[in-house]
């Protein structure tokens, strides 16, 4: 059945199964609200589902759960738990999750059913593709944009690097932080 479900996930079917990446790279506000860069690893997970019939609408995706691990720690500092869906019908891919700091993320964008590079973005306020946060989050780090650049490489490799910009209070300019890895099929 899971064979049958993969062949339904479109540029998604790459992703199914277990990865893993070693030299990450994050870029984030630190304690005191300038910039810490960390290097971290990584676990993703993405097992395949579907279909979500909504009326008209046939869905197929990866339930996906993600932790990531500060170099030499053995305590996760990130997880990410959420989906992956694709509308063949549309072409559109999403991806939507959620952070346990208070933060939710409905992003999305178009690709073909063979594509092998895919963009997607959300931003706060828009009613299709966007975010909401936590009251705390809204007022002291508020994301007002996300986007997400995946390059699946091969069968066993993707690279990603992701953007999350912030309005930090207190200061004038936009903060990028950013995440990117490469990681490689378990």
């Amino acid at each position: 059945m899971e064979s049958e479900i993969i062949k339904k996930l479109g540029p998604l079917a790459a992703l199914a199964g277990t990865w893993e990446g070693e030299k990450g790279i994050d870029i984030a506000p630190s304690h005191d609200r300038k910039t810490e860069t960390t290097k971290f690893r990584e676990v993703m997970n993405f097992v395949p589902m579907g279909p979500v019939n909504n009326h008209e609408q046939e869905l197929y995706g990866l339930r996906y759960q993600t932790n990531a691990f500060r170099v030499g720690e053995a305590d996760a500092f990130h997880e990410e738990l959420g989906y992956w869906l694709w509308d063949a019908k549309s072409e559109q891919i999403m991806r939507c999750f959620l952070v346990p700091r208070g933060i939710t993320v409905l992003a999305g964008g178009t690709a073909n059913v063979q594509a092998r590079q895919f963009k997607l973005s959300a931003k706060v306020g828009s009613e299709t593709y966007g975010i909401c946060s936590s009251k705390f989050l809204d007022v002291e780090f508020k994301t007002v944009a996300f986007d997400l650049s995946i390059t699946i490489h091969s069968d066993t490799s993707f690279t990603y690097e992701e953007d999350s910009v912030l309005k930090i209070k207190g200061q004038e300019k936009l903060f990028h932080h950013t995440d990117k890895n490469t990681l490689t099929r378990r």
